[in-house]
């Protein structure tokens, strides 16, 4: 069962697109958030909020507890600045250093370099964004 980490852009149609890959990074999760506490930005995670749907598809995949579900915070919305510092500084952290995810290292780049364009259009928009993960 693979994960990927995805963007979900508040409102009906954002108007762009905003398809990001995000199945190395879900798969590199751990490492990453390792990665920001070191160099002192917020990670990803931080921008999760499991909203109604993302939680309706998860029961429907098998995964989480009805129960759970209802007790879930409304969700919650970010600015995009805010991920886009994040997203910025571990990109550029692993530029410079290549061998920081192995062999994984590119594809997370590649990744985040999908998220920051994603970011910045939200932000030329005044939209704001929430990270939602699916396990399909």
């Amino acid at each position: 069962m693979s994960a990927s980490m995805y963007i979900v852009v508040e409102g009906e149609d954002p108007g762009y697109d905003i398809f990001v890959n995000g199945h190395a990074l879900a798969r590199n999760e751990d490492a990453l958030e390792k990665l920001a506490a070191r160099i002192g930005v917020k990670p990803l995670l931080e921008f999760f909020s499991a909203d109604q749907n993302s939680m309706a598809l998860l029961l429907e995949e098998g995964a989480g507890d009805p129960e759970w579900a209802k007790t879930l915070p409304p969700p919650q919305w970010f600015s995009p600045e805010d991920g886009l510092v994040s997203i910025c500084a571990l990109a550029a952290y692993l530029k410079s250093e290549p061998t920081t995810l192995g062999s994984e290292t590119g594809e997370v780049i590649e990744e985040l370099a999908e998220y920051e364009r994603v970011l910045e259009k939200t932000a030329t928009k005044n939209l704001r964004w929430q990270l939602a993960v699916s396990w399909r």
